[in-house]
């Protein structure tokens, strides 16, 4: 694959490229030299989503800056989150 090709594909279709060669490495029944291609390919769709959501991360976190500059960071907890939403008012 070309590199402009690796740089033209959005991130869903990494993933999904390297569902497919986890599948076919899955299967077992690959030739050492075809199973070594696919392994090298998934390192590198691997290493190239793990990019893809770091510049998202930074994306974010420079969006969620207070007047000053700062980070605004807020740890997540979805399951607390989730139970308060659910809550209802008593009163």
């Amino acid at each position: 694959m070309k590199n402009n090709e690796q740089h033209g594909r959005t991130f869903e279709a990494s993933l999904e490229a390297l569902e497919q060669i986890v599948r076919e490495l899955e299967r077992g029944d690959l030739a050492l030299e075809r199973s070594l291609e696919l392994f090298e390919q998934g390192i590198r769709l691997s290493r190239e989503c793990q990019e893809r959501l770091n510049q998202a991360e930074r994306r974010i976190e420079l969006l969620l800056r207070d007047n000053q500059g700062r980070p605004v960071v807020n740890i997540f907890e979805e399951g607390k989150k989730l139970s308060e939403e659910m809550e209802t008012p008593e009163g």
